[in-house]
C-alpha cells in the first residue's frame, strides 16, 4: 500500500528535506511512496485489533527492502513502530477522521500517506461498527430488522474448543426456514438453515464484535457485542 506525498521545496535551507504527500503509483491494493522505498494501503480496511476488537487499520512497511533498509512509521506525528529488513510492515490502527500516517527513511526523506476513518452515523464507535438502531430488543433478545434472525443479548461463558480458552458467547438464532451465512468479525463461521441447523454459539475475542448473518443478496444481518477482554470465568 503505497501512498506518497510530494511537498515542493520552496527554499534552500528545506532542500535536505523531502516530504511526499500524494500517491505516485498505486499497484494492487497499495500505495508506493515518492521515494519508491515504502507503500501503504490503497483503502482502510477493518481488522480485530486485539485489544478494542474491530478497527480501522491500513498495513504499512518497506518497499522491496535492503538488508539494512529501516524506517519510522508515525501515526498523526506520533512514532508507533520502526520496520527494517527482517519486520518490513506494521499494522497501523486509526483513529476516527483524517489520518496521516509517515514512514522517514534515512536520509530525511519521509513518505506521508493520507487515510480517511471518518464516521458515519451518530454515537458510532468506528468506521468498522455497523449501524444496529434498527434492530428491535424483546426481552434478552435482539431481533435483526430482516426478522430472519435473533441473538442473546447477555453473554454466556463456556469454554471455546477451538482456543481452549473459556470465552464470552452468544447464540444467534433462525427466525425461520432461512439460509443464512454467519461471520464473527469478518471471518465466516457456519451456515444455518432454519431446520437441520438452527442456532450457533459464537465466542467473543476482546472489544467489540462484529456478527453478519447473510441471506445471499437479499439481505445482512449485523449485531455488535462487546467481548470486555475476551475471557471469563466459570461459575
Amino acid at each position: 500500500m503505497k501512498n506518497a506525498f510530494s511537498w515542493a521545496m520552496t527554499t534552500v535551507f528545506l532542500a535536505s528535506i523531502t516530504m511526499i504527500n500524494s500517491p505516485v503509483l498505486a499497484v494492487t491494493g497499495i500505495q508506493i511512496g515518492a521515494s519508491g522505498k515504502t507503500y501503504a494501503s490503497a483503502e482502510v480496511q477493518c481488522g480485530l485489533n486485539p485489544v478494542s476488537g474491530m478497527a480501522p487499520f491500513v498495513l504499512a512497511g518497506l518497499y522491496n527492502p535492503k538488508s539494512n533498509s529501516s524506517a519510522i512509521v508515525s501515526l498523526n506525528g506520533e512514532v508507533i513502530s520502526t520496520v527494517t529488513f527482517f519486520n518490513p510492515d506494521t499494522n497501523v490502527w486509526l483513529a476516527n477522521g483524517i489520518n496521516a500516517v509517515s514512514l522517514a527513511l534515512k536520509r530525511n526523506v519521509t513518505d506521508s500517506y493520507s487515510f480517511d476513518a471518518s464516521l458515519s452515523y451518530p454515537g458510532q464507535d468506528n468506521m468498522c461498527i455497523p449501524d444496529t438502531s434498527a434492530n428491535t430488543l424483546n426481552g434478552d433478545l435482539e431481533y435483526a430488522a430482516s426478522l430472519k434472525s435473533y441473538t442473546s443479548v447477555t453473554s454466556g461463558c463456556a469454554l471455546n474448543p477451538l482456543s481452549g480458552q473459556t470465552q464470552p458467547f452468544v447464540n444467534l438464532y433462525d427466525n425461520g426456514a432461512y439460509l443464512l451465512n454467519v461471520s464473527i468479525n469478518n471471518s465466516p463461521l457456519t451456515q444455518l438453515n432454519g431446520t437441520s441447523r438452527t442456532h450457533v454459539a459464537i465466542f467473543l475475542s476482546p472489544g467489540l464484535n462484529v456478527i453478519s448473518a447473510v441471506n445471499g443478496a437479499v439481505s445482512t444481518d449485523f449485531y455488535v457485542r462487546d467481548g470486555g477482554g475476551g475471557a471469563c470465568t466459570l461459575p
